[in-house]
């Protein structure tokens, strides 16, 4: 397995997602979005594996002005907004190779061991 938890220091999920893989001593990479965020291949391919660009947004996040510029951006545009504001995508998403989730969700990892 080759696991990359993309998330921030202060969510809460994220934390939870890292203690999980911690517990069962598999390997992970953390990347703080805040510091280095995604690449534009690592956000398509999350989100193909999750259902589509709209069930990355994080719709309690603070920015609301951003967030309903999201709503009336095309596909496009709203990829390099979220590649923009990395603080606007659900955390944390972690990858394993292809395939991908966002928010914690051990049911799923679990299926990945």
């Amino acid at each position: 397995m080759n696991i990359q938890i993309f998330g921030t220091k202060k969510c809460f999920d994220t934390k939870k997602a890292e203690r999980w893989f911690k517990e069962r001593r598999i390997k992970y990479q953390m990347i703080d979005m805040k510091e280095k965020g995604m690449s534009r291949g690592e956000l398509t391919s999350v989100a193909q594996a999750v259902g589509g660009m709209d069930r990355l947004i994080n719709e309690n996040t603070k920015d609301k002005d951003a967030l309903a510029l999201l709503r009336y951006l095309s596909d496009s545009d709203r990829e390099e907004k979220l590649l923009e504001n990395p603080q606007l995508i659900v955390t944390p998403v972690v990858r394993n190779g292809k395939k991908a989730t966002i928010g914690f969700a051990p049911d799923v990892w679990e299926m990945w061991e």
